[in-house]
């Protein structure tokens, strides 16, 4: 491709609400362009690599067995109905209405309408098991899009559903979608690990996240020498060692004016944080999409209030948290209005405790009961309660591991500190068991002709969010460092003497040539000056670069790897090789 002709404008600036590295460089190099908050527009070389990872993932996923399909984006809500989603998905499910009032979403996963497909297809265990992917553009209507291709409102993703007779059937196709993972990611340039996560939405029986490791990344992750590694939505807390040694003293109420943190009633007290016991108060709302007239606004109405404790100096899991009180959906559980808990419940802000309460659910770390004489609120203004101690003095309706695990906390596998790390998620699996296929009855005969439930298995890559992820890793100051594998093209051809017709010459020879090899190459045949070829080469990421200059008559050129800073002079014929060479090499995982 002649860059004279190519549709591409590279910026001097990226727009101020790019923060980060991928966003920036994607814009800069006009790889991406922004049509709406949280969608964009593929520009040619943007959308060469997209095209290059879609091929990888494709490659992969045959080479495991799985069969490429294609759904409509635009799925009817009666299946969402079914497998009880509709009210679960949240506001992020993109809701809309066709000319006769009938209900539809933009999908942002494809699990209801892969169960339908199957249902109605498979009924015999001669036809089983299946594995059928797709990729497509998928849809979230995200609160606050942000990071360019990381958090956006359309994406597009691989969704693959495997069908297999029992559990033993799931736990092959698991492994075999986990391999070709790891083949898919390693052959994209990525520096990645599978690490333990949350079902959330997905629900079903187990899952794991590959995490792009970087800086930026919006998931934290915890990791031990050992092999242990989650993410801290899922990572298991250790409880601290039960005080069985020590007595309980009796209960005390304290004056601690204006004392309203975990920090200041410790130093009035002149106790240790551990020794404090920290009250978090929730309000859950009933979902208002249950029982509602369809169209109907929503109107959310209080459920419940919540009072959770954690030892004073932990942090509180929310995703724990809504998993313990069995799986309440994040947009239907907020932080409570203080005062109206308050009136409700009898809790003080800054001063509630266990104590006190009524009327709302209390939730307990697991390792509050193991504590002994800790000191919490009294509830009320200015007060607090000293030596409280679980069992004798309150329990709780909920006792579960809340705990949000942090760096140096001991490993729950070998007790090791754990090491904490920054990932982007660019792919999931999951167990979904009979989730689906129960709700929906999706079932099949066996050899007795009796029937039984389709076990399912999940599997998911954002493929815009790979390519975005490859760049979070492979960038320098002057742009975009592609890996091979994925650069929108591997070689470019500089002549930098305009209007010299022997050095023109010899770059046409040597595009030619790698043409000829099977290497895709650019030239940069526009009147533009030297510094402008590299600085828009550098942008773009090419993995080769070779320059036609000044040696040109003597046959010299310049071959330079875009990873690397020094160029080397070599013949023409030499550097057609190289690239050729290094074209062959590129892995097929």
């Amino acid at each position: 491709m002649r860059l004279s002709k190519t549709h591409f404008t590279t910026l001097r600036e990226a727009p101020s609400d790019a923060e980060i590295p991928s966003h920036v460089w994607l814009i800069r190099a006009g790889m991406i362009r922004k049509s709406v908050a949280g969608v964009y527009n593929f520009m040619t070389f943007g959308w060469r690599t997209v095209r290059k990872i879609e091929q990888i993932v494709r490659e992969e996923m045959d080479r495991a067995g799985a069969q490429e399909i294609i759904t409509s984006p635009v799925q009817p809500a009666e299946l969402w109905h079914e497998s009880g989603r509709w009210q679960v998905y949240g506001p992020e499910l993109w809701r809309l209405k066709d000319r006769h009032g009938r209900e539809f979403c933009l999908g942002p996963t494809a699990e209801e309408v892969f169960t339908d497909i199957v249902r109605n297809e498979i009924n015999s265990y001669r036809q089983l098991p299946r594995n059928i992917y797709q990729i497509q553009l998928k849809y979230r209507d995200e609160a606050r899009p942000r990071y360019g291709l990381m958090r956006s409102r359309e994406f597009i993703m691989k969704d693959a559903y495997s069908f297999d007779r029992d559990p033993a059937g799931l736990d092959e196709s698991y492994r075999k979608m986990r391999e070709a993972y790891t083949r898919i990611f390693t052959r994209c340039g990525l520096d990645f690990r599978p690490v333990a996560a949350d079902n959330g939405a997905i629900g079903g029986t187990g899952s794991e996240e590959f995490q792009a490791l970087c800086d930026y990344g919006e998931s934290d992750i915890v990791h031990c020498p050992c092999g242990y590694a989650a993410t801290t939505d899922q990572a298991g807390g250790v409880d601290a060692a039960a005080e069985g040694a020590e007595g309980m003293l009796p209960m005390e109420e304290v004056h601690t004016p204006g004392t309203k943190t975990i920090e200041a009633v410790a130093d009035f007290l002149g106790l240790p944080k551990d020794k404090t016991l920290k009250a978090l108060l929730f309000v859950v709302y009933n979902d208002p999409e249950e029982g509602a007239e369809p169209g109907a606004e929503p109107v959310y109405t209080v459920r419940e209030y919540v009072a959770a404790f954690v030892r004073g100096d932990r942090d509180l899991n929310m995703v724990k948290l809504r998993n313990a009180l069995g799986g309440v959906a994040e947009h239907l559980i907020e932080f409570a209005d203080e005062a109206a808990m308050g009136a409700a419940t009898g809790s003080v802000a800054g001063f509630t405790g266990p104590t006190g309460l009524h009327g709302c659910r209390i939730v307990a770390d697991s390792e509050i009961p193991g504590l002994k004489n800790l000191c919490a609120g009294a509830c009320k203004e200015d007060y607090h309660v000293k030596n409280v101690n679980y069992g004798r003095d309150w329990t709780a309706d909920v006792v579960a591991d809340l705990k949000l695990v942090r760096a140096g906390d001991p490993c729950p596998e070998c007790g090791l500190p754990l090491e904490m790390a920054r990932g982007i998620e660019v792919g999931q699996i999951f167990k979904l068991g009979t989730k689906y296929s129960s709700s929906m009855g999706a079932t099949y005969r066996d050899e007795n002709q009796e029937e039984h439930l389709i076990w399912m298995g999940c599997y998911g890559i954002g493929v815009t969010r790979t390519m975005a992820a490859v760049v979070e890793q492979c960038h320098d100051d002057d742009g975009i460092i592609w890996p091979l594998a994925v650069a929108p093209f591997h070689a470019i051809v500089c002549p930098v003497k305009n209007g010299d017709e022997q050095v023109a010459a010899l770059a046409e020879e040597i595009y030619g040539g790698l043409l000829a090899a099977g290497v895709e190459a650019l030239l940069d045949d526009r009147d533009e000056r030297p510094g402008v070829k590299f600085k828009d080469a550098d942008m773009l990421g090419i993995p080769i670069r070779v320059t036609v200059g000044k040696k040109a008559a003597e046959g010299i050129v310049e071959y330079k790897l875009r990873a690397e800073k020094q160029a080397e002079e070599v013949s023409p014929d030499e550097a057609v090789r190289r690239a050729a060479d290094a074209v062959g090499g590129i892995g097929k995982g």
